[in-house]
C-alpha cells in the first residue's frame, strides 16, 4: 500500500504571523529609542569658575521663576542648581558671589490632531526657558557687578510616539538647553566679571580686586 503524502500546513503558519506584523506595526513602527546617557555627568569635568569671594550663595528661587509640567525626566532648576554649585568656587578671604535662578520652566504642550500611520492621538510640544543670574557683593555688603546668561529650547512629536519616545525627547531638549546656558554663563563671567577670576589654584591677595573691568563690544 502506497502512503498518502499530507501537505505541509504553510497557510495557517502564514495566517498566525500576519497578526503578530500588524501588533508589532500599531505597537509604535519600529524599535523603542535607545535611552539617552545621563544629562553629562555632573560638570567638575569641566574647569572650574573661581571666584576671589568668600562665599557662594543660591537662594531658593520664587515660586514664580519655576514651572515644571509633570512627568519631567529633568528639571531645570535642579540642573540649573546642580551647575552652580559645581562650577562656582569660592577663592577669596571677603565678599559673595549670589547665583539667582530667575527663570526655570519646563512646559508640556498638546499641540492638536493625530499622528502616524494609526493615528495615536494629538502631538506634543516640549519648550524649555532658563535665565540665571551672578551677582558679586562686597564685604560691605554693595553689589559691585553681575552678569546674567539665558537659553531656550523646544522640540515637537507627532501623535503616536510611545512614552520611551516622549521621555527621550524631554530629557534632550533640557540637556540642549542646560548646555547652551552653560556655555553662555561661562562666557559671560569671563568677559564682564573678569576682574573677580582667580586663575590658579590659589587665592588672590588680599584686598584685590578694586573693582569691575568693563568690556567695551566692537562696533560693526
Amino acid at each position: 500500500m502506497r502512503a498518502e503524502k499530507r501537505p505541509m500546513p504553510q497557510r495557517r503558519t502564514l495566517l498566525v504571523a500576519l497578526p503578530a506584523l500588524l501588533a508589532g506595526c500599531a505597537g509604535g513602527g519600529g524599535a523603542e529609542p535607545e535611552p539617552l546617557p545621563p544629562l553629562v555627568s555632573g560638570y567638575r569635568h569641566l574647569t572650574p569658575i573661581r571666584l576671589n569671594v568668600a562665599t557662594v550663595e543660591i537662594p531658593e528661587p520664587p515660586a514664580t521663576a519655576v514651572r515644571v509640567d509633570l512627568p519631567a525626566p529633568l528639571r531645570p532648576d535642579a540642573e540649573m542648581r546642580r551647575m552652580a554649585e559645581e562650577r562656582l568656587v569660592p577663592m577669596g578671604t571677603a565678599g559673595q558671589a549670589r547665583f539667582l535662578i530667575q527663570t526655570a520652566e519646563f512646559r508640556r504642550e498638546s499641540t492638536g490632531g493625530g499622528g502616524g500611520l494609526f493615528g495615536g492621538g494629538p502631538g506634543i510640544r516640549f519648550a524649555v526657558r532658563m535665565q540665571a543670574r551672578l551677582e558679586i557683593v562686597s564685604g560691605e555688603g554693595q553689589r559691585v557687578g553681575f552678569v546674567e546668561a539665558q537659553a531656550t529650547r523646544q522640540r515637537t512629536l507627532p501623535g503616536g510616539q510611545s512614552e520611551a519616545a516622549r521621555n527621550s525627547a524631554a530629557e534632550e531638549v533640557v540637556r540642549q538647553a542646560m548646555e547652551e546656558l552653560n556655555v553662555e554663563f561661562e562666557f559671560q563671567i569671563r568677559r564682564a566679571l573678569r576682574a573677580w577670576l582667580v586663575e590658579g589654584a590659589a587665592p588672590p591677595p588680599v584686598g584685590a580686586p578694586g573693582g569691575i573691568e568693563r568690556e567695551e563690544l566692537p562696533r560693526s
